[in-house]
């Protein structure tokens, strides 16, 4: 634990809430100005490139990234993990960022199980012709082999 004065906390709380507030503010008008809300008739989230909704991809990329600088600011200021040995840092945020991906796979997986879902009802909905129809001239084949 690092030896901080009160004064000394209390200035670095402040300066880590505020930057916590300014990233907040950006994220919110990265939201707003994406969805064209800010600047009426300019929507970049609907822009598209080859079909690729690349406004959408830019705005969440942004989003994310944002989301988790803030995520590691709070764990490493107020949760005093920047204090800490690389030990004990380490078998902490390890763990937290196999939870991330297990998430993330989990997702991808229940997505690849919605679709196929999706395709099964499809299948299961379309009406299929039951009905018998003679092949034509087609003889019964003779026995094979010797029927005593």
């Amino acid at each position: 634990m690092s030896a901080h004065t009160y004064e000394e906390s209390k200035g670095i709380a402040l300066k880590t809430i505020k930057i916590l507030g300014i990233v907040t503010v950006v994220e919110v008008l990265i939201a707003l100005g994406g969805k064209g809300y800010l600047i009426p008739g300019w929507e970049p989230y609907e822009s598209r490139i080859g079909g690729l909704p690349i406004g959408a991809a830019i705005m969440y990329f942004a989003m994310i990234c944002l989301s988790i600088y803030k995520a590691i600011l709070v764990i490493f200021e107020f949760m005093h993990m920047k204090y800490e040995v690389k030990g004990l840092m380490r078998s902490v945020l390890l763990p937290t960022a196999l939870l991330i991906w297990a998430i993330i796979a989990f997702f991808m997986e229940g997505n690849y199980w919605k679709t196929s879902r999706a395709d099964v009802n499809k299948r299961d909905m379309e009406q299929v012709d039951t009905k018998l129809k003679p092949l034509g001239d087609v003889k019964p084949a003779a026995p094979v082999g010797d029927h005593h």
